[in-house]
């Protein structure tokens, strides 16, 4: 029944109440009268009683039905009143849920950043821990004064001796290998570099656990298939190469290069670094055929990306020729080399160390190949440039080491005491220019030396590479405390123009 009905039942009750009202007052009158006159006829009195019997009835029933008109419209204006409250609350209520998913995103956002702060203090309490060994690591790479490239490691000039005599990669060296090309992003950082830390201190037992969950929950996030899964998949693979385990590299490497190639292109150098890493892995287990056309590909994506003219194609081709070499192509090593040599003489000049470890490496070539001759010009070559380098232009008074052994060779059956080496005794301080270079063609051209039968020649020069390997360790140690001091003043300087200017003055005075 609608509304409509209902105000219509009620107003027909309410007419219907106003004539039973009118009934009922000429009712009282009928009764009146037959109760004043002379006869009463008590039928019809008791006619006129139950009519105002009925009649009381039917107004008492049409109030009744006001009455609930009435109760039902306070119920519904009590509903709407309801419905309106319930609209509200589900407003409120709403706005409620907005507001709580705000507070869950600010929440998990400041968990994150907890998480990170904490990663990060780590990260600083681990790098206090460890200063020392990166004092003497930054001092070792500075006798070195340029990057060694893995290849280079694996076939130097006494190949035997450093296969067995495995070191870990420096940390310098670690991250060049696995990120060439590849900026390491923001949030895999400190974790990179606890790694890389790590595994240069030789800690697999906690590098490697590292590295494989930071694989997982990179994957987790990003998925399998991307650039920062083969970021810590290189770094994971140099980890297992220095551990010898060259199978579960060689897996990790492949994997890493076919991500590379899919989500960063086969042309970038990212690509070039984890071509090269797998070659090198490929060459410290002998398979140089199986490295040689990676290490070709690598040169190619340089060349294309960085030019011919590069220092990185450069290093390309050492690598390349120290891996045909091992497998007699001697043609093949005398043209990357020279190359190589032409490259790094044109760009970085003639005193840059990889100029002369070239030469090393190219004199190595004469020597399998018989070419002594050759060799000695380029051991003598190496060694003159790094006596200039120390002491200046050659004269009669300024001899390279070198020519001194020869003068020594040649008075060996006079007087031994005519040309007393401690004359010379200090040259050997020169090997400070380039240590593991100068140190290696003391070794080699002595050990030339040995074979031609001058053996007082080459006893001077491997007593002389004695003495700059001692010299290299002095200065490692006297290198750790300057830098410390360094540490120390550089603390105390103050963050504004006028501190650094103050402090400048201190120091120059």
């Amino acid at each position: 029944m609608t509304q409509m009905a209902q105000e219509e039942i009620v107003s027909n009750t309410k007419t219907v109440m106003q004539g039973l009202e009118a009934l009922r007052v000429e009712h009282v009158t009928l009764m009146n009268s037959l109760a004043e006159g002379s006869k009463t006829d008590p039928d019809k009195m008791e006619i006129v009683k139950k009519n105002m019997e009925n009649i009381e009835l039917g107004l008492s029933e049409a109030q009744v039905i006001v009455m609930l008109f009435a109760h039902l419209q306070n119920i519904e204006a009590e509903k709407q009143k309801l419905r309106t409250q319930v609209k509200r609350l589900c407003q409120e209520n709403v706005w409620l849920r907005d507001e709580l998913a705000i507070t869950q995103q600010k929440l998990q956002a400041s968990e994150q950043s907890v998480a990170q702060l904490e990663e990060e203090k780590k990260h600083l309490e681990f790098m206090a821990s460890v200063k020392k060994y990166d004092e003497i690591q930054e001092n070792e790479d500075n006798l070195e004064k340029s990057r060694t490239d893995p290849v280079v490691e694996l076939f130097p000039e006494d190949e035997t001796e450093e296969r067995n005599n495995m070191s870990p990669t420096p940390p310098n060296q670690f991250a060049n290998h696995a990120n060439a090309g590849y900026e390491i992003p923001a949030r895999l950082r400190t974790l990179h570099n606890l790694v890389i830390q790590y595994a240069s201190q030789g800690r697999y037992e906690v590098a490697v656990p590292l590295c494989k969950q930071a694989l997982e929950d990179l994957e987790k996030t990003s998925g399998h298939d991307h650039p920062d899964v083969a970021t810590m998949l290189n770094i994971l693979a140099l980890v297992y190469r220095d551990q010898n385990k060259y199978k579960e590299a060689a897996n990790l490497l492949n994997d890493a290069l076919t991500i590379r190639e899919k989500t960063l292109g086969e042309n970038h150098p990212a690509v070039a670094a984890t071509l090269n890493n797998l070659a090198v892995l490929y060459g410290k287990r002998g398979k140089y055929k199986d490295a040689e056309p990676l290490c070709k590909r690598a040169l190619e994506i340089r060349e294309n990306v960085l030019g011919k003219s590069h220092p990185d194609v450069a290093k390309q081709l050492n690598n390349l020729a120290l891996l045909c070499q091992n497998q007699a192509k001697y043609e093949e090593v005398e043209m990357y080399y020279k190359r190589a040599l032409e490259i790094y003489e044109m760009k970085l000049g003639g005193d840059d160390p990889n100029v002369a470890k070239t030469l090393n490496n190219l004199a190595s070539c004469y020597l399998k190949q018989g070419k002594y001759k050759e060799a000695e010009m380029l051991y003598k070559e190496v060694l003159t440039r790094a006596h200039e380098r120390e002491f200046g232009a050659i004269n009669g008074e300024n001899k390279p080491i070198w020519q001194v052994a020869e003068e020594r060779e040649e008075n060996k059956l006079k007087n031994r005491e005519n040309t007393p080496y401690g004359e010379y005794g200090g040259w050997h301080k020169a090997a400070k220019v380039d240590s593991p270079t100068v140190t290696t063609t003391l070794k080699n051209l002595g050990a030339l030396y040995r074979r031609q039968g001058k053996y007082e020649a080459a006893d001077t020069l491997e007593d002389c590479a004695l003495r700059s390997k001692k010299e290299a360790l002095d200065l490692v140690k006297q290198s750790k405390v300057l830098g410390v001091a360094d540490d120390n003043k550089r603390q105390k300087s103050g963050n504004s123009k006028d501190d650094n200017d103050d402090h400048n003055k201190r120091v120059h005075k």
